[in-house]
């Protein structure tokens, strides 16, 4: 099965924005970990603040920061010690150019999909979680390990701001996205998840696990290119 990037887009931003419901607080810090489907391991480590996201790769050195309020977003090179700066409306554009061109592929059907209890429960690094499949077409393409000792107030209102860019040039794969959302929605939050329709059959899943959630307070300049960093002009896009 082909894999579907703004579904998986869809689903990244659900699992980094998951805590933003404790409004008492002023900043939280996620420590994600994911594998790929031939077994490469990566650490990233999430930083919300009201409207702002910063996501930190630990091997590649990269920094990403959005401001949704401030219709702003960083690039960060820490090893270059430099950065570009550019709207976050612009970025979801591109993006969603280049999403379309590189699937040029006919209109994309709906598939029916629903959930299923499996009964099993476990821990996960001191979350009591229970085991969920999600299914399409009766096909299994996604186990999420969902607890609900998190509350998901705020959770809605950052996917749609997140989501409208891909909206409008993939419907259905967004709708598809939303609507896997609201049917775990009743079961919490997804500590782990597999993600097998992104590869053929199962030997190639996806996994990602949140590790640690560290509650804290942050400081403007968490979400701001560091001091001396230089900043480069981004190209214009070229015209077709």
């Amino acid at each position: 099965m082909k894999q579907r990037t703004p579904k998986l887009l869809y689903g990244f931003v659900m699992l980094t924005s998951i805590f933003l419901c404790q409004e008492s607080l002023a900043g939280m810090m996620i420590y994600q970990l994911a594998w790929d489907r031939d077994g490469r391991s990566s650490k990233t480590v999430l930083y919300i603040s009201g409207e702002k996201l910063r996501t930190d790769d630990e091997e590649s050195r990269l920094t990403t920061i959005m401001d949704f309020k401030g219709d702003r977003m960083f690039m960060i090179d820490h090893r270059a010690k430099r950065y570009v700066e550019t709207k976050f409306s612009q970025w979801e554009k591109e993006i969603a150019a280049r999403l379309k061109e590189d699937n040029p592929s006919p209109e994309t059907q709906m598939r029916k999909i629903a959930v299923r209890k499996t009964g099993e429960t476990a821990s996960i690094n001191g979350f009591q979680t229970e085991k969920i499949q999600v299914l399409a077409d009766g096909e299994l393409i996604e186990e999420n390990w969902m607890t609900q000792q998190v509350n998901m107030k705020e959770v809605a209102k950052v996917l749609e701001r997140v989501a409208t860019g891909f909206q409008r040039e993939f419907r259905v794969e967004m709708k598809e996205g939303r609507e896997i959302y609201e049917k775990l929605k009743p079961f919490g939050f997804p500590v782990m998840v597999k993600d097998y329709g992104a590869t053929y059959g199962l030997g190639g899943m996806k996994v990602s696990e949140v590790k640690k959630v560290e509650y804290k307070e942050l400081t403007d300049d968490v979400f701001l290119p560091p001091p001396g960093y230089e900043r480069l002009i981004p190209e214009p896009s070229p015209k077709k």
